[in-house]
This record gives C-alpha cells, structure tokens and sequence, in this order.
C-alpha cells in the first residue's frame, strides 16, 4: 500500500494507521504542502512507519523545511507528540483540546482555527470551519466537526471526520445506494441546540462546494481518496446533503 500519495502541484497525502482496540485498521491522514517559498507547512499528525518517514524526510531537507504543523481535528490528538518530535522547529498548532491533551507541546499562542493564521497562509491553503454544528463538541464521542483545508494548486481538500469518502467497490456502493461522499455519522448530534442551525449548517456545505469549485480530490481521514473525475464537488455535498435531509429537518 502506498502510504505518501503525491497529487501534484506541491501536494503530498500520507495514509497512516489507527487500529481500534488493536485489531480494525480504520486509518488515518495527514498531508503535506509544499508553499511557494519552497517551505512545507503539515496538515494534522500521523505516525509513519520508516520508508514513510524517509520519504517525507528527503522531501523535507532532513525536515527542516517544515515550518508549522496544523493540527486540524480537536479529537485527532494521538499523534501530535511524533510530528512536534520530528519537526522540532516547526510551529505548532492546534486547537484549544490539542492544547489541553499535550500541555507540555510547544504550542502557539494562537488556535489553528484563528482568522489570523488563515490570512497568514491566504493564496496558499483556505479553511473553513462549518457552521451549525459543534468544532469541539462537549460529548466526546462526536467528532463531526472539524477545519477543513483547500489547496488550489493541487485542487484537493483535506479534511477530517466532516466528510468521508466511503471505501467500498463500486458495485457494492450501486446495490445499495451509497454514495461516495457522506457527512460524518454523528453530524445531527454535533448539531448546535438553538433555532436555525441545520439551515447554517446546510449553506455552509452548499457553500464549500461552490468557493472551493476546483476540488478534484478530497481526502478524508478514517477512510480514504475521492478523486471526483466528472462530478463536481458541490454535486457531491449535494448527494451527501440528501441523504441527512431527513435528519436535518427533525432538527
């Protein structure tokens, strides 16, 4: 299996491990992208067996060409240790539970979701937290909301939890009428409790699928690459939003 995908354009996904209870292998991401000085800025933590981790480092200059890495999902915090580890000058970043699971972690002042770091790094990614629904959710056991990242370069979006690209084979996928592109199953309990949020949350989707109109890959997190071939990425959200329609208008 390969596990350091280049999708071009300055645009690396690693595929990585997560096995529950020590048996099913659900996996897990982190990618890396090249900016236009040449530096690399990484997307979420993920541990790398060792031809991974060569890879990435003669790609990286020894890894001294990583100058931050995003930690982008709250709840995807098991890794953040190994990456700070093998980029010790990078800046970190995550959210505040990042910051509250590994205090001891050199972490900037600012959380990976501020205004600030985005303009930072406009031109080079895009971000977009969803609306309607939770980004650290008080129950531990909804992972639904996460920053999701564009890269226009490469036209692929990173994303984790939020949206899952469902690993099935494609007869299998047309018996029972599942799309490739789904919101994450605990969506409609990460939904925020006040009037209006479903409809929040729904022009937030519609509205990554139109700015973000280039996407031709979306990688996800627990499952695996989508590349959208003659479907466009708002037809995708669309599809997806259906299907939790009845959900949504319970709500």
């Amino acid at each position: 299996m390969e596990r350091l995908i280049d999708l071009g354009n300055g645009f690396w996904n690693l595929r990585g491990d997560l096995r529950l209870f020590g048996l099913l292998n659900v996996g897990t991401q982190a990618s890396l992208v090249r900016l236009r000085s040449g530096r690399f800025v990484a997307l979420d933590s993920c541990a790398m067996d060792m031809p991974t981790r060569d890879r990435v480092m003669a790609l990286t200059d020894g890894g001294a060409a990583v100058e931050a890495i995003l930690n982008l999902h709250p709840f995807h915090t098991l890794h953040c240790a190994t990456m700070a580890q093998m980029f010790p000058q990078a800046r970190l970043y995550g959210s505040r539970r990042h910051w509250r699971k590994w205090p001891d972690l050199p972490w900037q002042d600012q959380p990976v979701e501020s205004a600030d770091l985005a303009a930072r790094l406009a031109g080079e990614l895009d971000f977009s937290l969803p609306e309607g629904i939770d980004y650290i959710c008080a129950d531990q056991r909804v992972h639904a909301g996460s920053l999701l990242a564009f890269h226009p370069a490469s036209g692929t979006v990173h994303v984790d939890d939020t949206l899952n690209v469902l690993p099935l084979p494609e007869w299998l996928r047309r018996t029972m009428g599942l799309p490739r592109l789904t919101f994450h199953p605990t969506l409609l309990r990460a939904l925020q409790d006040r009037p209006g949020a479903a409809d929040d949350f729904r022009r937030w989707a519609r509205g990554i699928g139109a700015d973000w109109a280039e996407t031709r890959t979306v990688c996800a997190a627990h499952s695996g690459i989508l590349h959208l071939g003659p479907q466009s990425l708002a037809d995708a959200v669309e599809a997806a939003l259906a299907r939790v329609e009845p959900g949504l208008n319970r709500t």
